[in-house]
């Protein structure tokens, strides 16, 4: 989860997560060395008094500057296309968990088993222990195995909800009389917590969601609890 003064993203959970760090990273790096190189073409014109008549009028000089923007933009573009076609890419999940956005909790389904469904509220401040986090934490965990496929599908009863988990890297729209969807694959065990990220009415920063990743053989043991 996001600690204080982290300015950057955080620690990936997922292969996608980490390639979005990774475009991000590329990203800044090419805006790094466009301000330089601007910030120093402006400062040597501000201060050198001399001017050169070949800049004034010169085809060979706007041939330049109007190619290396472009060259400059196809360096940022074709990762980025990669990344899109990766993030809407569909496969055969393993497990599929439709999640419904409510007023102001989430209900969570898990469609390949009997009887599997519960609803997670925000913990009240006066039900919250020592090692619980205060806004973020939930009385129902959504549990999953970790180095699974899992395919989510949302949707909402009543407004406009967002179903996000940015240590995931997926976010996900859920519209009443729609059903969307996403996949995604957590490699590494651990909490991850998220939050509607649409503005859906007064109580939205108090949605909060919990994943809890774990083995398979843990998933297990909590589902013959359930049932």
């Amino acid at each position: 989860m996001a600690t204080w003064s982290n300015l950057s993203f955080q620690d990936g959970a997922s292969p996608l997560m980490e390639q979005l760090s990774f475009f991000h990273d590329h990203t800044m790096v090419v805006l790094l060395l466009i301000t330089v190189i601007i910030g120093y073409s402006l400062s040597f014109m501000l201060m050198i008094k001399l001017t050169n008549r070949n800049m004034l009028h010169g085809h060979l000089i706007e041939t330049i500057w109007t190619t290396l923007p472009a060259i400059t933009l196809i360096f940022i573009a074709l990762p980025s296309l990669r990344l899109l076609y990766l993030l809407d890419d569909s496969v055969d999940a393993m497990i599929t968990i439709k999640t419904i956005g409510r007023q102001w909790y989430w209900s969570y389904e898990y469609s390949d088993f009997m009887d599997v469904e519960f609803d997670s509220y925000m913990m009240p401040e006066s039900d919250l222990e020592m090692n619980s986090f205060r806004l973020l934490d939930v009385d129902n965990r959504t549990i999953l195995p970790m180095n699974t496929e899992v395919r989510i599908l949302t949707s909402a009863s009543d407004v406009l909800h967002s179903w996000a988990v940015p240590a995931i890297g997926i976010k996900i729209d859920a519209t009443p009389g729609r059903l969307n969807q996403g996949t995604f694959t957590i490699n590494r065990p651990g909490l991850f917590f998220g939050q509607c990220s649409e503005i859906c009415g007064a109580n939205h920063s108090f949605m909060p969601i919990v994943i809890e990743s774990t083995s398979v053989n843990l998933f297990i043991k909590w589902l013959s609890k359930i049932i």
